[in-house]
C-alpha cells in the first residue's frame, strides 16, 4: 500500500512504500500509543535495522541526487505495484522548470459557524528563478495561497499549475515527486530536538533511502552553503535562532529542490540575523537559480531581496509588480497602509510648527515634500533643486534604492520669497526636479 504524506515536525517528506496494511500520515511529533500501535517508532517513521525492509523507495529519490537513476526510479515503480501510468512519470519528471501559476484559484474553508473565503479568483504567474514576495495583512489568504503550491491546501475551484503541470491532476506518485521538488521552510524551525545538526538536514535522504556515502556528500556540501560546517555534530538546543534556521534552509535544500516556500522564514529573528538569512536566501536564489516564494509581514524583507511582490487584501489581489514599482507608487489603500512604517513622514516637531497659511508679514519659509517613485531614472539632485527654489534647508527625508531605482521623499523648507506657484512644471518635462510636489504649510 500507499503512504501518502510523513511530516516530521511539520516537515513535509514524501515517498511511497510497500507495507502490508499502511495507508494514512505519520507525525514525528505524534509520541502517542496510536503511532506505536501501527508499528511506526515515534521519530521518523522508520525501523532503523529494518528500514530497507519496512520502506523501499519506489520513485527517484532527490532531483539532482545520484543515489538513484531515473532508470531505478521506474524499476522500482514497477516492483511495488503502483498503477502510475508512465504518460504522468513522465510529465512530472519534465516538468522542472520552477514556474509557478495560479489560475482562478479560489478557496473557501467551511466549519460549523459557516463559510470563510480566504482566496478568490487568484490569477498569478510566478517566473521561474526569481524572488517572488507575498505580504498582506493577517488573515489576507498568504499561507492558504502558499500551501497550494505543494498542495498541502487543495484549491475549492481553480488551478495551481507548477511547472506547467496542474498539481490537482498528480496521483499518489505524481505528487510525491512534486513535493520532492518543492521545498519549504518555516517560521519556528521545527527541527528534531533528539538529532543532530547533520541528523537534521540528512533526515529527508534517509527516509528516502539514499546510500549513507551520498548522504554524507550532500550533507557535507549544505553545511557548507549555509555557513555551518563547525556545527555538524551539535543538537537544536544549543543553536541560535538564526543558526536553527540555516538547518531548515539547508533542510529544505537536501532534495535539491526547484522551489522554495518560504513562511514568514525571519518573523521569529532579530534585525541583524534577519539580513543574514535575507543575504542567504539571496545567494541560494543567484547560486542555484531556485524559485522562492515567500510570505511575511515585514515591507522591509520584500524590500531587500524580493524582485516582485503581490499584496493580497481578504484573499483578492489588491496588486501585483515588479517591488520598486509596487513599493514607489502603490495603488491600492492596503498597500499604502503596508507601506507606511517605510515612509518618511513628517517628524512631530516640524507638524506642530506648521501653518496653514503664510503670516501677512512673509517672513516664513514654505515647507514642501518632494516624492521620487523611482520611475525614469529621476534621481534628487540637490543642485537642480537649489536652482529652481533658491535658498534650500533640508528639514527632513530619507532615500532608498530598490532595484537600482531611487525612491522616498524629502522635506524642504524654501523662502516664502521664492516661493512658486507652478509647482507642476517642476515634476515634468525638462525643469522637473520631483516625480511630486506638495504644499505642506509654512514655518516661521
Amino acid at each position: 500500500m500507499v503512504i501518502h504524506l510523513t511530516e516530521l515536525a511539520d516537515i513535509p517528506i514524501y515517498f511511497m512504500v510497500k507495507s502490508a496494511e499502511i495507508h494514512g500520515v505519520v507525525r514525528a511529533r505524534d509520541r502517542s500509543a496510536d503511532a506505536r500501535s501501527k508499528g511506526l517508532p515515534r521519530q521518523c517513521g522508520y525501523d532503523k535495522e529494518q528500514k530497507m525492509k519496512r520502506f523501499e523507495p519506489s520513485v527517484a529519490t532527490l532531483q539532482g541526487t545520484e543515489a538513484l537513476s531515473e532508470a531505478r526510479a521506474e524499476d522500482a515503480l514497477q516492483q511495488s505495484g503502483t498503477k502510475q501510468s508512465a504518460d504522468t512519470f513522465a510529465q512530472v519528471r519534465a516538468a522542472r522548470s520552477g514556474t509557478v501559476e495560479f489560475s482562478s484559484v479560489s478557496k473557501i474553508y467551511r466549519s460549523s459557524a459557516g463559510e470563510v473565503s480566504a482566496l478568490q479568483n487568484i490569477n498569478l504567474q510566478v517566473p521561474a528563478g526569481t524572488i517572488f514576495g507575498i505580504i498582506g495583512r493577517s488573515g489576507a489568504g498568504k499561507s492558504s495561497l502558499l500551501r497550494t503550491v505543494n498542495r498541502l491546501e487543495t484549491p475549492s475551484s481553480g488551478r495551481v499549475l507548477v511547472g506547467g503541470v496542474d498539481v490537482a491532476t498528480l496521483d499518489e506518485f505524481g505528487l510525491v515527486q512534486l513535493r520532492r521538488r518543492v521545498g519549504m521552510i518555516f517560521q519556528h524551525f521545527n527541527l528534531l530536538s533528539a538529532k543532530t545538526v547533520f541528523e537534521n538536514i540528512a533526515l529527508p535522504l534517509r527516509v528516502a533511502g539514499v546510500a549513507r556515502s551520498e548522504i554524507e556528500i550532500r550533507v557535507t556540501e549544505l553545511l557548507t552553503l549555509v555557513g555551518l560546517q563547525d556545527k555538524r555534530e551539535t543538537y537544536p538546543s544549543r543553536l541560535s535562532g538564526g543558526q536553527k534556521q540555516r538547518v531548515g534552509i539547508a533542510r529544505a535544500l537536501a532534495t535539491r529542490p526547484e522551489i522554495l516556500l518560504c513562511d514568514e522564514a525571519t518573523s521569529a529573528l532579530d534585525p541583524e540575523t534577519t539580513q543574514s538569512i535575507l543575504g542567504l536566501l539571496r545567494d541560494i536564489n543567484r547560486r542555484l537559480g531556485i524559485t522562492i516564494i515567500l510570505i511575511t509581514h515585514e515591507m522591509s524583507v520584500i524590500r531587500e531581496v524580493a524582485d516582485q511582490v503581490l499584496v493580497l487584501e481578504r484573499g483578492e489581489i489588491a496588486e501585483v509588480g515588479e517591488v520598486w514599482s509596487v513599493f514607489g507608487n502603490p495603488a491600492h489603500a492596503a498597500t499604502r497602509a503596508l507601506l507606511a512604517p517605510l515612509q518618511h513622514a513628517v517628524p512631530d516637531d516640524v507638524q506642530q510648527r506648521l501653518l496653514e497659511s503664510a503670516p501677512v508679514d512673509g517672513n516664513c519659509e514654505q515647507v514642501l515634500m518632494l516624492t521620487f517613485r523611482g520611475g525614469n531614472g529621476l534621481e534628487p539632485d540637490l543642485a537642480r533643486i537649489s536652482q529652481a527654489f533658491g535658498a534650500v534647508r533640508l528639514l527632513h527625508g530619507g532615500m532608498d534604492r530598490i532595484q537600482g531605482h531611487a525612491q522616498g521623499r524629502l522635506i524642504i523648507a524654501v523662502d516664502v520669497a521664492s516661493m512658486r506657484k507652478d509647482l507642476g512644471a517642476l515634476t515634468q518635462g525638462s525643469l522637473v526636479v520631483a516625480d511630486e510636489i506638495k504644499v505642506l504649510g509654512y514655518v516661521v
